[in-house]
């Protein structure tokens, strides 16, 4: 393979991440899928469809991931979170922080970027309030503070860290079979936990939960299969073309963020190249945009007042750092990375529930107080 081939793969791998991440945006747009508005719905008024719309996403994910490893297309073992150190404490405090963050800043990583193709400036700070927080925290100051606490405290499994690796290591079978079997159980529970709610058979809820999750598969066969490489021709190894980590990746959007900026900032610089993550970030805010303006629904927003844009910078810096120590956000672990079975992802995603609750019950209290 010439350099000249890696080149064309590489911007086929980011034509097509930028396509499914602008189909990502425009889903969530159109259907409203947000998982701290699903959250906040069950606290609020005990209505789970945006649940059940996650629940769906999860499952569709989660079965499209084990089966594309169950045939072969893709290594479950070559993905981001595959790892032999479970760092349940970063996911678990990681996760927290960033579940307490996207309550005070209205919307997790994912929705921050749909509100702004939406016409939201509340959304546009966020956003980069939250790239610096993140990057700060992969090479940063609270990146010093991340290895020196949280990540200190760790388990080391040489099977790995997913669920799937653990019950074929106890059970002596194939971890694809094992993979898969668990997908279907897990995923497929999920499933016909969302197909039995009362009204959920309507199109905005299908097509949220099934887009969502479809195109996190595909965002897995982006980099697992279209941008693999057996034999890179420069360094002779394995390589995953157009990603950060040089390893399978799928949709995530707090350490891209960073990366955006970083682009951005350093356009200029040669080594400073679109990957991957970066056009997600770009293809989702598109996305969203077309979606608003095609349904007449994009509308210009700002901060109500001091209060408000308190809320927003204090939310945003603990989704950034959040968001990082825990390895990813409520796409990036709570779809993609429960897609892989990761433990990690099921620690972070309980993090960021308990994180989201304890902010709407503060928010809560707080309005009782003003009354």
């Amino acid at each position: 393979m010439q350099a000249s081939d890696l080149s064309v793969i590489t911007f086929q791998v980011l034509c097509a991440a930028f396509a499914v991440s602008l189909a990502f945006g425009l889903i969530a747009q159109r259907t409203h899928f947000c998982t701290m508005g699903a959250i906040s719905d069950v606290f609020n008024f005990s209505d789970w469809t945006r649940m059940r719309q996650w629940g769906l996403a999860v499952g569709v994910a989660m079965i499209g991931f084990s089966v594309m490893a169950y045939a072969g297309w893709i290594d479950p073992g070559k993905s981001i979170y595959a790892t032999t150190r479970w760092l349940w404490l970063s996911a678990l405090t990681g996760g927290a922080f960033f579940g307490f963050g996207m309550v005070l800043g209205s919307g997790c990583g994912s929705k921050t970027l749909v509100r702004i193709g939406s016409g939201n400036l509340k959304s546009v700070v966020v956003f980069l309030v939250m790239g610096v927080a993140a990057f700060a925290t992969l090479k940063g100051m609270t990146a010093v503070l991340r290895v020196a606490t949280v990540e200190r405290v760790a388990l080391d499994f040489s099977s790995g860290t997913t669920i799937t690796a653990w019950v074929a290591n106890a059970l002596d079978v194939p971890a694809t079979l094992a993979g898969l079997v668990l997908s279907l159980m897990i995923g497929g529970g999920l499933i016909l936990w969302a197909f039995l709610g009362r009204e959920f058979l309507r199109f905005d809820n299908l097509l949220a939960g099934l887009g969502i999750g479809a195109s996190v598969v595909a965002m897995w066969w982006v980099s697992g299969v279209l941008g693999h490489v057996m034999e890179h021709p420069e360094t002779l190894q394995e390589a995953f073309l157009g990603t950060n980590s040089g390893r399978m990746e799928a949709m995530t959007f707090t350490a891209p963020m960073a990366y955006t900026l970083d682009w951005i900032i350093f356009f200029s610089d040669q080594s400073k190249v679109l990957t991957l993550a970066v056009v997600s970030v770009l293809g989702v805010i598109v996305g969203s945009a077309a979606s608003a303006l095609v349904s007449r629904t994009f509308r210009w927003e700002g901060f109500g007042g001091t209060e408000d844009l308190a809320n927003h910078l204090v939310g945003a810096t603990l989704m950034g750092v959040g968001g990082v120590t825990a390895m990813g956000c409520t796409v990036g672990q709570g779809l993609s990375g429960v897609s892989t079975l990761s433990a990690s992802s099921f620690v972070a995603v309980a993090g960021i529930m308990v994180g989201a609750v304890t902010a709407l019950k503060f928010q809560s209290w707080r309005l009782e107080r003003l009354a």
